[in-house]
């Protein structure tokens, strides 16, 4: 057994006993072929995954269906387990069940790996896309090879059984456009269960001619789609004829009370930052086109260049595939303003104080599916300025009312001038800051968002 699994099972003292269950449970996995794909780029184990990571919409998911009532049960599939382990997820008391992956994937995996840059497997198109063109075609021929693996991942026999000795009532998957719905679509019906996914922004994929033809059918053989973006939801239905009775606009749910207002005087003097000094903050994972952190640098060049006398920071908290490429960008400008924490932060506390230290929270991103970090910001009272990603505008849905500046993505100039509103005036900040944390408490809250997912995944409990 891997050495993680050991020190996981350790840090969690035993396996789960297997116990009687009274409450209705959710079965939830991951889009991503293998959990360690995932956290090996954010420099996190699979013992820290279990025993400390929260945040993001998935540990949010977990927080909100236990008030209501409801137990979660994550399926995660791993090369670094030779045998079913089952531990708990510490911070909300979740099941968290790791899966063998079959050796026929692992054979693909190895196979793919040394053939990856020969065939240059690695371009996407739109989900909407048709093939037409011979090289339209020899791209779906190469995609459909390298999406391959999506289907092969899933141990099908070994999570059926799981599944069941949980007495899970629904599956819920992250992502439509993924392999691994497909999969369980088919799961669900041989289980007969009802089977849901979740969308996070997976919109643009490696769409091959499996996509194509089972796509569609497992759209209209499944209970239901959770998506909170409206855009994203009138593409799903121009392009499946998804009925609305069968998508649920949920948002992801945020904890207030775990947020509060710590001490911003004392958390800036640990961190080294003077209380005169105007914070701009951005956290999440680094993936400099995904994130527009290239946008971002070039807008905090632009506000220190027209405010050469002020005193300015901008605090970056995160790591990522490309923090190596991201430091060499950093050091390259001309700037000693920018503070960057190189690192994953489970510690929840440690966040907010750093969201605390800040002025001002900003969000650059090119794509993305629903955004969860400027509401962390949001409940802590901070004003966002937000590039119009996708999911902005359904958190922002009366601008400054709910409590941010939206500008056009892939925009420095424009990212640049909003800051430089919030920057230049005190008082429109602390405006802002209120309306943010009102919208997130009146729409966003635990307890609202649990009762929505267990309406939605439970009212065809069979």
């Amino acid at each position: 057994m891997n050495n993680q699994v050991a020190q996981l099972i350790d840090a969690n003292e035993s396996p789960l006993a297997h116990q009687p269950m009274k409450e209705p449970a959710v079965a939830f996995l991951l889009a991503g072929d293998l959990i360690e794909d995932f956290l090996d780029s954010i420099n996190v184990s699979l013992e820290t995954f279990c025993s400390q990571m929260t945040g993001g919409w998935l540990f949010g998911y977990f927080e909100a269906l236990k008030i209501a009532h409801v137990r979660s049960v994550l399926f995660c599939i791993s090369a670094r387990v030779s045998e079913v382990v089952r531990v708990n997820h510490r911070p909300t008391g979740a099941t968290i069940c790791f899966l063998p992956a079959p050796k026929v994937y692992q054979t693909y995996r190895k196979i793919r790996t040394v053939r990856r840059r020969a065939l240059n497997l690695e371009g996407e198109f739109s989900a909407s896309s048709a093939p037409q063109s011979p090289r339209r075609r020899f791209t779906l021929l190469k995609n459909s090879i390298s999406t391959l693996g999506t289907y092969l991942s899933t141990p099908l026999g070994l999570l059926a059984q799981e599944i069941r000795r949980e007495g899970c009532q629904a599956i819920l998957c992250q992502e439509y456009e993924y392999g691994r719905f497909d999969t369980c679509v088919l799961l669900g019906k041989l289980l007969n269960i009802p089977v849901f996914a979740t969308f996070q922004g997976r919109t643009w994929v490696h769409r091959g001619i499996s996509d194509y033809l089972v796509r569609p059918l497992a759209l209209k053989a499944c209970k239901g789609l959770i998506i909170s973006s409206q855009a994203e939801i009138k593409r799903v239905q121009a392009d499946y004829a998804m009925p609305s009775s069968k998508i649920a606009r949920v948002f992801s749910p945020v904890d207030i009370s775990s947020w509060g207002d710590p001490d911003r005087n004392k958390i800036r003097t640990q961190l080294g930052i003077s209380v005169k000094t105007k914070v701009v903050i951005w956290h999440g994972r680094v993936e400099i086109d995904k994130k527009g952190l290239d946008v971002l640098l070039a807008a905090w060049e632009l506000i220190c260049r027209k405010r050469p006398n002020r005193d300015l920071q901008l605090l970056l908290v995160g790591t990522g595939s490309d923090a190596e490429e991201f430091q060499q960008r950093i050091a390259s400008m001309p700037l000693s303003n920018i503070l960057w924490r190189n690192e994953y932060i489970q510690d929840r506390t440690l966040l907010r104080q750093y969201l605390a230290a800040a002025d001002v929270y900003v969000l650059s991103s090119r794509w993305e599916g629903f955004p969860v970090a400027p509401i962390e910001a949001m409940a802590c009272g901070l004003p966002v300025v937000a590039a119009d990603a996708q999911g902005v505008a359904d958190i922002f849905e009366n601008g400054e009312a709910d409590g941010g500046l939206v500008v056009p993505r892939e925009n420095p100039q424009a990212l640049a001038a909003a800051l430089g509103q919030i920057l230049d005036n005190q008082n429109l900040g602390e405006e802002l800051g209120k309306r943010g944390y009102h919208r997130v408490e009146a729409h966003f809250s635990l307890k609202a968002i649990g009762q929505q997912l267990r309406s939605f995944l439970l009212n065809h409990e069979q």
